[in-house]
């Protein structure tokens, strides 16, 4: 039994939210064999990196070879859309609004703006780091689309296993999706936590872990030869003068000013403000610098991936406690941070985050920083077949589109788990940590 639509009240609506499945299903099929820099613009606020809302798209996927059904499931999620991470951006600007105006230093343009920040700042400041509704939403989009991909999981009921790190929009985000998944069928059984004594399976770099380790730390090979790269990010010398007639006398240097107008403007739509900086930035603008900010982002990643290894030696023995029957569970599903998720796709070489390229215009086909995207996610069903001694399968989904691992398979997107098993540990085994 598929889970119905969500956000439905009549008939009119269904039909527009048919018209647009199909829309996002042709765009999708497009959107695997265009490259890196098509994509960024065809849809330019994938520029926005991790700050990209979660895209509400249903991908095509592969059929399971024959005989095979899905019958468990091992879950990273990151937390939906929120507002700002650091209230300091909230204050810095309503301090420089507020002293530009006195001063009579904001143009026409910055004016608006100034209203309208105005408007809405109560709510930033009392909000930071808080998820959104639309987060709120992401998290119910996906659990019920995981629902419907693979009803044969889920259909009978049972139990399932949620842990969020220790803050607090993880944990409403995982109060979201697990909701969300009771709701399309009331005999799943969740149990949801939040514990220092789990913190290895979803955030192992956390300070209040009590097993966290430290592990070696290294920079992409690329970097040694970033003066190569050409782009120029003038972005910040464009847009301040948009809003300031002079920075003179105002506090922050005019490049921080400026970092801090683009970093309000990609985290508008996250909390339903977006229009309150039209005339400042714009998104062709942010998608033409994107190439240069995706190396900063893949330099981010790549340096913590190995503190994600305790992630990745959870998702492997609690797979194998399904397997030798010591848990009946549906799924495993975890609820953290970009920190994590970023990092462990590159662990994990997932779609060639790993390959650790020279040039850097090679790392934007092998790294995209809008897949660590509010409410990014990663996704591992299983297989079994019916004939008794075939082997499981497992297949990787990013985002719930069908992804590539390091690992040799004839029947991709499928790969045989005594494949990925003996891969990975010995991954994780080839690292010690400090």
């Amino acid at each position: 039994m598929r889970c119905g639509p969500l956000f439905i009240s009549n008939t009119t609506m269904r039909r527009i939210i048919h018209i647009l499945l199909l829309l996002s299903i042709v765009l999708t099929t497009w959107a695997q064999g265009t490259s890196a820099l098509e994509q960024v613009k065809a849809d330019p606020r994938k520029a926005y990196g991790t700050d990209y809302p979660y895209s509400y798209e249903n991908f095509k996927l592969t059929k399971a070879p024959s005989g095979y059904k899905p019958f468990y499931i091992s879950h990273y999620g990151r937390h939906g859309s929120r507002y700002y991470w650091n209230d300091a951006l909230y204050r810095e600007l309503d301090s420089l609004l507020t002293k530009a105006h006195a001063r009579g230093q904001l143009t026409p343009v910055g004016e608006a703006f100034r209203e309208k920040y105005d408007a809405c700042k109560a709510d930033l400041a009392i909000s930071t780091t808080e998820l959104s509704d639309l987060g709120w939403e992401q998290h119910q989009f996906i659990a019920r689309q995981m629902y419907n991909n693979f009803p044969e999981v889920f259909k009978n009921g049972g139990d399932v296993f949620a842990v969020a790190s220790l803050v607090g929009r993880c944990v409403i985000s995982m109060a979201a999706f697990c909701q969300e998944l009771v709701q399309c069928n009331p005999k799943i059984e969740i149990r949801e936590q939040s514990a220092r004594k789990t913190l290895d399976g979803v955030k192992p770099d956390d300070r209040q872990n009590p097993l966290r380790h430290r592990w070696p730390r290294s920079v992409p090979r690329f970097e040694k030869n970033r003066k190569q790269f050409l782009g120029k990010d003038s972005l910040r010398e464009v847009i301040v003068p948009r809003v300031f007639t002079s920075t003179e006398g105002l506090p922050g240097t005019p490049h921080h000013i400026g970092s801090n107008l683009i970093n309000l403007y990609t985290s508008l739509p996250s909390i339903g403000q977006e229009g309150i900086m039209k005339g400042i930035i714009t998104d062709e603008e942010l998608a033409a610098r994107w190439e240069g900010e995706n190396l900063g982002g893949y330099t981010w990643v790549f340096g913590p991936r190995y503190d994600m290894i305790p992630i990745l030696q959870d998702i492997i023995k609690k797979a194998d406690d399904v397997l030798n029957g010591k848990t009946q569970r549906l799924a495993d599903l975890r609820f953290g941070h970009d920190t994590c998720l970023g990092p462990l796709t590159v662990l994990m070489g997932i779609n060639g985050a790993d390959k650790d390229p020279e040039n850097p215009y090679d790392v934007k086909d092998c790294y995209q920083n809008w897949e660590t995207c509010k409410a990014s996610n990663l996704q591992l069903i299983f297989y079994q077949s019916k004939k008794q001694g075939d082997d499981i399968l497992v297949k990787c989904l990013l985002n719930s589109q069908e992804a590539t691992l390091p690992l040799p398979s004839d029947l991709f997107p499928y790969y045989r788990w005594e494949d990925f098993k003996k891969f990975y540990t010995d991954r994780c085994n080839s690292v010690q940590h400090l």
